[in-house]
């Protein structure tokens, strides 16, 4: 059964904007507040740092960075989107005097914005842009398998092949370090059953033999060496420097909009037509999702919008009037969708990600590796701190 605001059932979080619709997870405290507020602040509490302690955080990462990449062309690896995340990461690398390679996956769906705010950004900072290359048809395809699968992360073709080329070019150019845009206070919450796991090549693999017509060529796996060999003993490894500095994101569209000519293109990740139309018209046709809960929610748990100013955005439609039969057409168009086909993949009935298999890690084939994690993980924090 999926509630409705109108239901008996409804509930939602007294603190948050987060509800019981489409969403199995959601749990609710004597004082009506949700689960998510707890996981939030207890997240927080463990890995945000005080402001001196963040300082000093930051300092270490900036010096074994700048210290790995001595006689190397690059000191680190990030990836740029055109977002408001990624975008800022960038400035502020320039700004603490890093020399990153800038990834981007240009998956077909930019949106001229996107296109236009990582121009500048390259533009402005002189850094070297990498841009991902996959054969159009072999990536649609990847897209439509997705469709047919019937899963509800149709995000993960591109997230992983993004995952994959990190890992291949720190590898190639023998980079130790990645820093990612995530962080904790604009998108820590987001309920399990909405997304799967971006990295899982096994699954990605399953739904492509299922419903896949066209071999993957080009396509970057993230495969068992990078997921288990170089990430498990330290290798490279991934950081968030957002986490370590007083993060806010309205400063930071602020700030960007000023270094970079920065366009803002509306909600979060519609940098890509795709993303948009995929969170602001499949996921709540098919699966009654709206993301702008979780995505308010965070904000208003770090402290950068009231629940007031989120319930107004939620009262907002997810597109403008006129605006989601234009982008339906060029959507389906693209990707090669009648009306009915579409139809069709849209009354499909929502099947779990697992179906189609899932990935062991390498702990969970060799057992007794579980032993050398934390050796690998001590002498890894130790030249971290050295």
């Amino acid at each position: 059964m999926v509630l409705s605001k109108d239901d008996q059932g409804y509930r939602q979080c007294s603190v948050t904007v987060m509800d019981n619709i489409a969403d199995a997870d959601i749990r609710f405290d004597k004082n009506g507040v949700c689960n998510y507020y707890h996981h939030y602040h207890e997240l927080a509490r463990r890995e945000l740092p005080k402001a001196t302690e963040g300082v000093q955080r930051l300092d270490q990462l900036l010096t074994y960075i700048k210290n790995n990449g001595k006689g190397k062309p690059y000191d680190c690896i990030t990836g740029v989107s055109g977002g408001v995340d990624s975008s800022y990461l960038v400035y502020k690398a320039k700004e603490w005097g890093l020399r990153p390679l800038i990834v981007h996956f240009d998956n077909g769906w930019n949106s001229e914005i996107a296109v236009h705010n990582i121009n500048k950004i390259i533009e402005k900072t002189g850094f070297d842009l990498y841009t991902i290359v996959v054969n159009w048809e072999e990536f649609r395809d990847l897209q439509l398998a997705y469709l047919k699968a019937g899963v509800v992360d149709l995000e993960v073709p591109t997230d992983h092949a993004i995952f994959a080329t990190w890992y291949k070019l720190a590898e190639k150019y023998k980079v130790n370090t990645i820093l990612d845009g995530n962080n904790i206070v604009t998108e820590a919450i987001l309920p399990p059953s909405w997304i799967f796991n971006k990295a899982d090549h096994i699954n990605l693999l399953g739904i492509h033999k299922k419903f896949g017509t066209i071999p993957l060529k080009t396509y970057p796996l993230f495969g068992f060496k990078a997921k288990n060999i170089q990430s498990f003993f330290g290798a490279v490894r991934p950081f968030k420097p957002l986490n370590l500095i007083d993060y806010n994101k309205q400063a930071a569209k602020q700030t960007i909009q000023q270094e970079f000519e920065w366009i803002d293109y509306g909600g979060k990740h519609y940098e890509s037509v795709y993303t948009k139309f995929y969170q602001a018209y499949i996921l709540p046709y098919k699966y009654k999702i709206d993301k702008r809960k979780p995505h308010l929610s965070n904000l208003i748990l770090s402290g950068q919008i009231t629940r007031k100013e989120a319930l107004a955005e939620l009262a907002l439609p997810l597109y403008q009037p006129g605006e989601m039969e234009t982008e339906k057409i060029y959507v389906l168009k693209k990707l090669g969708l009648s009306d009915l086909d579409f139809d069709c993949l849209m009354q499909l009935k929502p099947v779990a990600h697992e179906v189609y298999g899932k990935q062991k890690f390498l702990t969970e084939q060799y057992p007794m590796l579980k032993l050398l994690k934390p050796v690998a993980r001590l002498l890894a924090k130790k030249k971290y701190q050295d």
